[in-house]
């Protein structure tokens, strides 16, 4: 006999975008295995520390059967699936990705955070990969360009390259029509390394612990406080763009 599926005590009003089909039956839902079976594919990172981490964050809210196993629905599932894709083709921090589930919840029709990324960039984006060949093509790039922009580290040189080089070498196509070439760029590859080290240093504590818990945490952390890093810079660009043209 089935066991008897408790709502969590957080759902509340978010119901209607988290696990509506309780009330359907607990066959249709699914343990922690089983919803890594469904995801893991789309997303090798992700573990049952990382799924708990998220619901400890708030964006998904998981029922509960009466022994304490968590049960997650379908609507659970494409919830996840959503957080995990603006996670990873828009670098958006969690707190982002939460206030804007909050709107979807209250009925609202929030634009996309992210979906206005220069190049097309979408977080439905494929996990489609490019030969240099084709990135140079599909970005309307010359040759020279992608060479240039190895040297300026702008690029990083590999055996096939995602959605996120062809969204960086389209800019540089636009870039190079204005005058600037990738090696007035390279102070943008210091400045990422300076952010690594700040990120670095503020996971130290929580990286010491081996436990597997807190290594998954420190990724969700990267992912958050890359993120905010994000949001400052740029900040202090569309300020400092507000003194050229006021």
């Amino acid at each position: 006999m089935a066991a008897a599926v408790q709502p969590s005590p957080e759902r509340g009003a978010r119901s209607s975008a988290s696990s509506a089909s309780t009330a359907s039956g607990s066959s249709q839902l699914l343990g922690i295995g089983q919803v890594l079976s469904k995801l893991t594919a789309d997303f090798p990172d992700l573990t049952p520390s990382k799924l708990r981490f998220l619901e400890e964050r708030g964006l998904v809210h998981p029922a509960r059967t009466q022994s304490g196993y968590r049960k997650f629905s379908q609507n659970d599932l494409s919830r996840l699936r959503l957080i995990l894709t603006m996670q990873r083709d828009c670098y958006l921090p969690l707190a982002v990705i939460k206030d804007y589930l909050a709107d979807v919840d209250a009925g609202l029709n929030p634009p996309m955070p992210g979906s206005a990324l220069p190049g097309g960039a979408s977080i439905l984006q494929t996990g489609r990969r490019l030969s240099r060949d084709d990135l140079t093509r599909e970005a309307g790039a010359t040759p020279m360009l992608v060479q240039d922009a190895f040297s300026a580290s702008v690029l990083t040189p590999a055996d096939s390259y995602g959605e996120d080089s062809l969204v960086v070498l389209k800019a540089l196509v636009e870039l190079q029509r204005s005058g600037i070439e990738p090696r007035h760029l390279r102070g943008f590859r210091q400045a990422t390394e300076r952010e690594l080290g700040l990120i670095e240093s503020a996971l130290m504590p929580v990286a010491r612990r081996r436990d597997p818990s807190s290594r998954a945490k420190v990724a969700e952390l990267a992912m958050e406080i890359a993120g905010q890093l994000e949001i400052v810079r740029s900040s202090l660009i569309r300020s400092a763009l507000g003194r050229i043209a006021p």
